[in-house]
């Protein structure tokens, strides 16, 4: 695995594997949405229980970016490697956007459910947003810094420091009375949900991360190409 940490050989590996991901992600999310429409209503939410299916997937996958934005900002905090920041980097737009789209639906969900859009006391609603807080901050000190080795510095401490909202965004409803129902996919003794609700939402989930990993993979790619381009016409200007 460490092996892959070496750019060139993380761009051959990875060449077959991105159009695999893509199809993967279509195949899946054509396959989860016809599961999530086919799926029986809830007995008490009605046909509103189908936006568990974009919901959860959007929130557990937004959180997992966000592990993996940690993981990469120690690698390249600690040993200073290049493609540890470009994953890091990469990672910060995608989890972002899943963050914003599971905080949007929950609040479509929670109108009918609790009869308010927001609920500033919430334990998971506040911490879900201090998730998009940190990536929204990540990208913003990144674009802030022109200097892009400080960039890189000061976005990995920040990006390390938002790892400790994690277990608070997965345990809030454990650690505090919220509104936010507890969990019914991970739990210790196993999944609460029909089997009718549970095979669409592990397809949809499925979906959510391939699609995740081929964006993650193509704008890590990317992100080699640009920094190889760069570091070329630096050299080409001190030769000048």
């Amino acid at each position: 695995m460490f092996g892959l940490a070496n750019p060139d050989r993380f761009a051959r590996f990875t060449r077959p594997l991105v159009p695999v991901l893509w199809g993967a992600a279509v195949v899946l999310l054509i396959v989860g949405t016809w599961l999530a429409f086919t799926a029986p209503e809830d007995y008490q939410q009605g046909d509103t229980v189908r936006i568990m299916f974009v919901h959860v997937p959007a929130a557990s996958v937004g959180l997992m970016i966000y592990g993996a934005l940690g993981v990469s900002s120690f690698f390249a905090l600690v040993f200073r490697h290049p493609l540890a920041d470009a994953a890091a980097r990469a990672a910060a737009l995608p989890g972002a956007a899943y963050t914003l789209l599971a905080l949007v639906t929950g609040s479509l969900w929670g109108k009918p459910m609790w009869g308010a859009w927001w609920v500033w006391g919430d334990a998971r609603l506040m911490s879900e947003l201090i998730l998009l807080l940190f990536y929204i901050g990540y990208m913003a000190l990144r674009a802030s810094i022109d200097d892009e080795a400080k960039a890189a510095r000061a976005a990995a401490v920040l990006g390390l420091v938002g790892l400790i909202n994690l277990p608070i965004v997965k345990f809030s409803v454990d650690w505090w009375n919220t509104l936010h129902q507890p969990a019914s996919l991970i739990r210790s003794d196993g999944p609460s949900l029909a089997e009718g609700m549970l095979a669409p939402l592990l397809v949809m989930m499925g979906a959510y991360l391939a699609f995740f990993l081929a964006v993650w993979i193509t704008a890590i790619r990317t992100e080699i190409v640009r920094r190889r381009v760069l570091s070329i016409r630096a050299r080409k200007a001190l030769e000048a």
